[in-house]
């Protein structure tokens, strides 16, 4: 699907967000990126094969004692 030299990280390998954004739409709260994955604002993910990951939310930070 991409055309981008150096091509876009495959939708299934770890860096995978790292694709370029086709099409955005934060009204709607998604993109829709180079390799076929539909990044939601909440980090999860559609993946082209309709697999569908989970969002990740950030860990929270223990404060220092």
């Amino acid at each position: 699907m991409c055309l981008h030299t150096p091509a876009c990280p495959t939708a299934d390998g770890p860096d995978g967000e790292a694709a370029r954004v086709v099409a955005a739409h934060p009204e709607q709260g998604w993109s829709l990126l180079c390799n076929g994955v539909l990044l939601f604002d909440d980090t999860g993910e559609l993946l082209p094969d309709g697999r569908a990951v989970a969002p990740r939310r950030p860990s929270p930070v223990l404060a220092a004692v």
